[in-house]
Parts: structure tokens; sequence; C-alpha cells
């Protein structure tokens, strides 16, 4: 072995080890040697040194240093490379100095405990993707202060918490669940792509789930599976679309003994409230009241939010700001206020055009969602050479011999066009409602919308 130049010492003798195998096959290490000389003409000794190998480090004593005339104290500190071993017991043997012969006699046996020390040299960055819901996904730079700086950092309730979700992690809304879990020390049971919901449910029953959470259309589903009885949460919660009174109280009838909220949320502006009186929409006295944590607005029908929480910015070629210069960011959700009550009423951007008049398709499923034979629904535009669009829904029924016996199918379909009727503007009535088995979502768990 032989140690670099950068100690600036030169191998005297080295303690000779039988059976070694080549060079080229040994390794290397660091060293810094620390040696203490007396002053005047008696000098003193000691001293010692570090060994860096193998990602571990090695003490490193000094028995003896002979060295020649001295004035005065002094202390040397020798770093370098070490090259050519095989353990740290290689390392032992004499160098010279400078002035002094160094005895290396000392290996420690044991790695040095050593104090972790962290050097924060940049934030972390948190890049997620948006739901895409009606339009192309967006890439969104996040710190973890605005992920997790409102998440409770110790357990919020009484008997221990099991965390689950419907989410994948690697979306704003599954990744919220699990900051969760991490910061209160919870268990996560996850959900896999593709997997049946009976077979989640199973396993999310098995490990004593106790809160759970998951987009309208995800209970939706599970609701209509069947097998909501494989659970008993304390506590539910929805997010990421609309979640209407119905399936708010179809929720309550699975689960009388949970605690049922929905959240306000978006990739963009981060968390902004939840709702926890069991009723859709949120209270007006949420909007136009400051406070430290978060600000909401209503600006030409759509709410603005400006908070702590929000993204840093967007990535990509020329990326468009992601707030205005007054900080407050534009969710793109169309909300209603109605009594002392906000009531979403859709995206911006998938509103229909009927001959002129808007349509939001959240409305109309809300209508079609509160028969009690209706699970799911979806309502989207057709093209037409009159009005430019008409309205078409797809209905998914609880109970599928609704719909594959052809009279009990017409007889439902005209009670869901009646109630409709009764209840909407006639621009907003579906032209054409169809029985579908099931409505696809989106891998952020929302049903997948076209661009109106």
């Amino acid at each position: 072995m032989k140690l670099s130049s950068a100690f600036r010492i030169a191998v005297l003798a080295l303690v000779a080890f039988a059976g070694l195998s080549s060079a080229a096959s040994a390794d290397e290490g660091y060293v810094q040697l620390t040696i203490y000389k007396g002053g005047w003409i008696i000098g003193g000794n000691g001293g010692g040194g570090v060994l860096d190998f193998h990602g571990r480090r090695y003490s490193l004593g000094i028995g003896g240093i002979d060295y020649g005339l001295v004035f005065g104290g002094s202390r040397a500190v020798l770093r370098g490379r070490v090259h050519n071993i095989w353990r740290p017991s290689d390392i032992a043997g004499v160098y010279a100095a400078a002035e002094a012969d160094v005895l290396l006699d000392q290996v420690g046996a044991q790695p040095v405990p050593e104090e972790l020390r962290r050097r924060r040299t940049q934030d972390t960055e948190w890049i997620l993707l948006t739901s895409g819901t009606t339009g192309q996904p967006k890439l969104v730079v996040h710190s973890f202060d605005s992920l997790a700086g409102a998440l409770p950092r110790h357990p919020t309730s009484v008997r221990p918490m099991v965390w689950s979700t419907f989410y994948d992690i690697r979306r704003y809304g599954g990744l919220q669940i699990y900051l969760r879990a991490v910061l209160s020390a919870s268990p996560l049971v996850l959900s896999s792509a593709g997997e049946p919901t009976r077979e989640f449910l199973a396993r999310a029953g098995g490990a004593g789930v106790t809160h759970i959470s998951g987009t309208p259309s995800h209970w939706r589903r599970a609701l209509m599976s069947g097998d909501t009885s494989l659970i008993a949460p304390e506590y539910v919660r929805l997010s990421g679309e609309v979640a209407d009174q119905t399936v708010l109280d179809n929720l309550r009838a699975a689960f009388p003994n949970a605690r049922i909220a929905h959240a306000f949320a978006s990739t963009e502006a981060g968390v902004a409230f939840d709702v926890n009186d069991g009723l859709a929409g949120f209270p007006a006295a949420l909007v136009g009241t400051s406070s430290a944590a978060i600000e909401m607005k209503v600006q030409d029908g759509t709410l603005w939010i400006r908070s702590g929480r929000t993204a840093a910015r967007y990535l990509g070629a020329d990326p468009a700001p992601l707030a205005a210069g007054d900080g407050y960011v534009d969710t793109g959700d169309l909300v209603e206020l109605i009594d002392g009550r906000y009531y979403f009423r859709g995206r911006r951007g998938g509103i229909i055009n009927v001959g002129g008049m808007k349509v939001y398709p959240e409305e109309v499923e809300s209508v079609l969602n509160a028969d009690p034979r209706v699970r799911m629904s979806l309502v989207k535009a057709r093209r037409n050479p009159l009005t430019g669009s008409v309205v078409v829904a797809e209905v998914v029924l609880c109970d599928a011999a609704n719909s594959s016996d052809a009279e009990r199918a017409e007889a439902v379909k005209n009670d869901l066009l009646s109630a409709c009727r009764r209840t909407l503007p006639a621009h907003k009535v579906p032209a054409l409602l169809r029985f579908v088995p099931a409505l696809e979502l989106s891998a952020a768990g929302k049903l997948v919308r076209p661009v109106a």
C-alpha cells in the first residue's frame, strides 16, 4: 500500500501481511492524522487519527514520535489517501512525517461512532402532475412545506389510526394521505392499480383501517360493489371532485358511525378547506375572510385561493404563471351562491355550450345521481349542427337488471329524464341517455371527461 502525495511523507516500513492478493484487488481509504509535539528540546509525543474505509470511520492511535529539535509546541494535521489495503489493520506501519517518524500501532477494531451532521444545501422539490380533468396535465413544483405545512404532526384520534386511500400516492391527493400517515406515525394501507374493489376493501378491513380517502367516483364504485361492509372506518374523506349530496348521504348510510368529510384541494393551490357538516358545498363565510393560513375569493364565478400551501411554479418550456400578481391561484372551479352556501358547478373548461347557453355537466349529474337506482353518471357534449352541442348522459345503475331488461330500462330512463325536466332548464336536459356497465376513471381517480 502507499499513501498519496497529499501526505508528503515517505513510507519507511510496513507491517507485512501474509496471503494478500494482488494490489489490483485491494481498495483505498482516506486518512487524517493529528500529531501533537512538545516544546523546546525535550519533545513530547502523542496524537491520533481517523481512517475512512468502506463508508466507516476507524480510529488510529500513534504509539511514538521521534523528531529533531523543536522550539515551542505545535500541532500538525496530515490528510491524504491510502491505497491497496484490504482491511483497516493494513494501515499499521511507520511513516516519516516532516520532522517526525510516526508509528501507527493502534487501529480501532470497530468504527468510531460519530454524530450525524446534515448540511442543508437546497430545499427538496416535489414535482407532481395535475389531474388533467379537462385538459392536458401539467407538471407542478411543490416544496415539503407547501405539501405538509398544514398537516397534523400527531394522531388525531383517541385510538391508533390506520390510514388508507384509493388514490395513487404519486398524485397530489394520494401524497397528502401518505404524508398524513407518515407525520402522525400511523400505518398506511395502499391500493394497487387495477385491484378489484372487493379485494382492496378486504385488505383494508383486515388491517383495521380507521381513516380512508378517495374521490367521489372512487366511493361510488365502492358503494356499487356492495362490499363497503368489509371496512368500519371512523373517518371517510372525499376530495378531487364535486361531492354531491347523494354520495354524502349514501356514505352516511353505509358508515353510520363514521365522520364523513369532503375537502377542496387542487394540485396548484393546495388544500383549501374541509367540510364536516355532511352537506354538499361549503359555507359562504369561508370566502372573503382573511387569515394567516388561507384566503379565498370568488371572481367571475370562479374560486380563487391564496395560501402558503400553493405550489411554487409550473415546469416546462415557457410555463404560464401559476398565480396572479397578488398571489391568488385561479382554481378554474365554478361556484354558485345559494342561501348562504357555495355549491360547485364544475370546471370552467368543462362547460357545454348549447346554442350559446351554458351547461355544467356536474349539475346535471347531481340530478341523475339523486335517483336511488343510479350509482354514477357522466354528462358530456355531442356536436349538433343547429345548437353546436347537445347534452348526452351515460348512467351506471345500482342494479344491472334494471338496464338489461328493456321494459324496466325504458321506465328508469323516462323517470330520470322527467326528473331532469322538473329540475333543470330545457337546454340542460339530456337529449340522449343511455345505460353503461361502468365509467372510466383517470389515474387520479376522477371521471374521464372529454374537453367540451
